[in-house]
């Protein structure tokens, strides 16, 4: 009884004699007799419920959830103050409340930090009588229905005094020392949640449990992501993106998330991906109604259509022959990365969903290839690896820098980002490099480990290294085979068996793969592509009974952008200055995990920082790798897609520096060559009406819709009616990531019931208003119509340059409108 004494002592309420004999009239205790199924029937007949336990479990919510829907549904008052002491509470947990239960249960933290809280107990009221239930039982399913706990139950008709000592303790902390859990709180909370190490024997109690537990529901960050998702559609979102570690289950999360959904599509560019999505979908719905659009199999009719982005992607298979625009009401997009590729911005461009998700583990922002663009960088939930393994969702690593100096990278060729593909074949096939790799594997007790080479003749030399040395190895890549060669799916299962040690890879195993039991992982080529780096990284990072960690072995020499690794590991953003300062041990590093570079790499780290090129020449080469990898010069929304983020961030942040945004014809004139039509609108008021559009103000996106009206889709004219500006702002504003300032602000929140004349009005009194206030030069008032265009533009509105460059400047401006508005929301 000491607990309940120091509980009433803590919470400063004056404490009252207990009829101590009264307390045994009804307990609870040891393996037979379990608290639930008593809490299962006072659930039935209260009127009001008052819980307050000193943790809450995901196992524990689950098993009461039911329970508390029956009871809020018969209009039951139910309030719950758990402890944020220690954070043993999941967050999982408290998300799984508030997105089952809404907001109809009064949920709040004890919130005094320096104070510890162990209450435990459930309270139950009804107008006949009132008990109370209380003891050791936190929610937990086993703390609810296997482990020993002892608690017991006090009536109040039988102990008037004892019961009103704990129901006034209960209100006094639950009004005067708690704090609401509102979204802002839960997010933060979960921010800074990292699993206790005392997580560790309560998981090995809930795993005896699993065997009762519906595998097909959602659990743990798919819990947290459900909740941001339909929070995000509330505010007026019809796509985001859903950033995951590899191992979190994105698959399943976008089975839940899709449940309210009739007609689905999920688009992935490997066979095996889509194969294990379609099943993952009918283990969720329940339903064999799935249809294939890959190869000679084009289902057009099914619920949930299962599509290679390499098929569905062809011009001849997107048209209303095949699919309406808004056929389905949802579509996911898996390996969300990838999604910068022609055929799936055919696809994403095409279809009208209600809601698009894309899904990715690693849209890293230093890959030069803006994934957040696609989804108008509404990213609705991120776990990104650190935080993954920090939650216990993922094993932590050992990772080991190797010093590799049998390659010299600079004597192998260098452009647009790439190094020779045949003069790194010969450099990586050394015999003392095999060696090398060989004698580090032998260091580790490996039973499966993988393996990322260059080409198919690095696989198959490196299979032939280990073999020779009896360690069962094959080379996996696609394309004619080689001796060493396995098939994928052969390969894999006797990875699994045993008996294959190693499979060495080519670009095979980035994704879809899912063998958790994987130990050890092996870099065996440079890695310049932090996408690429954590995707392989992820391979080994599954939890699987008697795995505790992952070794990582990486070979390290003088490439190129070695030195994002530290930051990669860390799940920092890349910089200079960092990079050029830092030691190993300034890094933090996820919970558990070992990171031991050989102090020769440090040196490279920190040569490479101090060489690298003035920001202006890193936007030159940027302009060149984009260049290249588009096979013609980009325009401005494309630059700023697949420009790498580090580089666009330097230009932000140098004043100096020229901006090639901020006037984009200019910067081609420098660094490219002009089209004849660009030459003349160059020279005429057209390039600064160009340059007006990328640098005029924009606090928010009123203008653009009205700079649309002009444009005309490609037809510009010279002057506005009031018809031109309601189809614009009406069109404008029905797009999901435009609305959603206009819900979030009170004066416009329902312009979705507007009629004409108030999005005139809005016109009017603003964008309107101003466009001719600060840019008179072109723009004017003139009778007959809302605004027109200067006399002195007539003469170039013809020019195709002059289109392209309009429709394309004001692509952009909306584009870092969405991109800076995450990012301040993010801070």
């Amino acid at each position: 009884m000491n607990n309940i004494k120091e509980t009433i002592e803590a919470s400063q309420v004056k404490e009252k004699s207990i009829n101590y004999d009264t307390l045994n009239s009804n307990s609870t205790t040891g393996d037979k007799d379990h608290l639930y199924p008593k809490l299962k029937q006072s659930f039935k007949t209260a009127t009001t419920i008052d819980i307050i336990v000193s943790f809450l479990m995901e196992s524990g919510v689950k098993l009461l959830l039911q329970d508390l829907k029956e009871a809020l549904n018969r209009g039951v008052k139910i309030r719950i103050l758990t402890g944020n002491y220690l954070k043993i509470t999941q967050p999982q947990a408290l998300y799984l409340l508030k997105s089952e239960l809404k907001n109809q249960v009064d949920l709040r933290f004890y919130n005094n930090p320096n104070k510890s809280f162990h209450p435990k107990a459930y309270m139950f009221h009804n107008p006949i009588d009132s008990e109370i239930y209380i003891g050791s039982s936190n929610i937990s399913r086993g703390a609810l229905t296997s482990s020993i706990e002892w608690n017991y139950r006090l009536l109040k008709s039988t102990a008037p005094n004892d019961f009103k000592v704990f129901y006034d303790t209960f209100e006094e902390l639950f009004n005067n020392h708690s704090l609401i859990i509102t979204d802002e709180v839960l997010k933060d909370y979960s921010k800074q949640w990292i699993r206790p190490n005392v997580y560790k024997d309560i998981e090995k109690e809930e795993m005896k449990e699993d065997n009762v537990i519906n595998i097909f529901e959602p659990r743990g960050a798919q819990i947290e992501a459900l909740y941001s998702l339909e929070k995000s559609r509330e505010e007026g979102f019809d796509k985001g993106l859903v950033v995951a570690a590899t191992g979190i289950g994105k698959t399943y999360l976008a089975a839940f998330d899709s449940a309210k959904y009739n007609r689905i599509l999920f688009v992935a560019h490997r066979e095996e991906i889509i194969k294990q999505a379609a099943q993952s979908f009918k283990n969720v719905r329940n339903s064999d109604d799935i249809g294939f659009f890959y190869g000679n199999q084009k289902d057009t009719k099914n619920s949930f259509i299962f599509a290679l982005v390499q098929t569905l992607g062809k011009d001849e298979y997107l048209n209303e022959e095949y699919f309406s625009k808004d056929y389905f009401d949802y579509i996911i997009v898996d390996e969300f990365h990838h999604a910068v590729s022609n055929n799936y911005k055919k696809i994403i461009d095409y279809f009208t969903p209600k809601f698009l998700l894309g899904l990715t583990a690693t849209p890293e922002r230093l890959d030069s290839k803006d994934v957040f663009a696609l989804c108008d960088y509404n990213m609705v939930y991120e776990v990104r690896l650190k935080d993954a393994i920090n939650k216990g969702w993922l094993v932590p690593f050992r990772y080991y820098g190797i010093y590799d100096e049998t390659v010299n990278y600079e004597d192998i060729d260098y452009k647009n980002g790439k190094y020779d593909d045949k003069q790194l074949e010969e450099a990586l096939m050394l015999n003392k490099r095999g060696e090398l790799i060989l004698n580090h594997y032998l260091k580790y007790n490996s039973k499966r480990a993988m393996g990322f080479c260059t080409s198919r003749h690095h696989a198959e030399y490196m299979a032939k290294v280990f073999n020779e040395n009896n360690i069962p190895s094959a080379a996996v890549y696609s394309g004619e085979k080689g001796e060493y060669s396995e098939e994928r799916n052969i390969a894999l299962s006797k990875l699994t068996s045993g008996d294959l040690k190693v499979i060495f890879s080519v670009d095979m195993f980035n994704e879809g793969l899912d063998v958790p039991a994987i130990d050890m992982v092996m870099f065996l080529r440079p890695t310049q592509s932090p996408t690429i780096f954590l995707q392989q990284l992820g391979r080994g990072l599954r939890k699987a009974k008697d795995k505790t960690y992952l070794n990582v072995l990486d070979f390290i020499g003088n490439y190129k952008k070695a030195n994002l690794v530290p930051f990669l590991l860390s799940g920092k953003e890349y910089s200079s200055i960092e990079s050029k300062n830092n030691r190993q041990s300034d890094y933090e590093f996820p919970e558990e995990c070992i990171v031991d570079f050989d102090f020769r790499i440090i040196d490279i780290f920190k040569n490479q920082a101090e060489r690298e090129m003035k920001v202006k020449d890193k936007i030159k080469e940027q302009f060149e790798i984009v260049s290249d990898m588009l096979g013609y010069r980009p325009t401005r929304i494309e630059f700023f897609t697949y420009m790498d983020d580090e580089v666009y961030q330097n230009i932000k942040s140098k004043s100096k520096v020229m901006n090639p945004f901020s006037n984009y014809l200019e910067y081609i004139k420098e660094n490219d060559k002009l089209t004849d039509d660009e030459e003349i609108l160059y020279n005429s008021r057209g390039r600064e009406f160009i340059n007006m559009i990328e640098t005029t103000s924009m606090s928010k996106t009123y203008k653009m819709p009205v700079l649309l009206a002009f444009y005309n889709d490609g037809d510009i004219k010279m002057e506005i009616s009031e018809d031109d500006i309601y189809k614009s702002f009406y069109d404008f504003y029905r797009k999901g990531s435009n609305k959603v300032d206009m819900l979030k602000d009170k004066g416009t929140s329902d312009f979705m019931n507007w009629d004409k004349k108030k999005y005139i009005s809005l016109a009017k009194n603003n964008p309107i208003k101003f466009l001719i206030k600060t840019h008179g030069d072109f723009f004017k008032s003139k009778d007959g119509c809302l605004i027109s265009l200067q006399d002195d533009i007539r003469d170039i509105i013809s020019n195709k340059a002059l289109k392209k460059h309009m429709k394309d400047a004001i692509d952009l401006r909306v584009a870092t409108y969405y991109k800076n508005r995450f990012f301040s929301n993010e801070k």
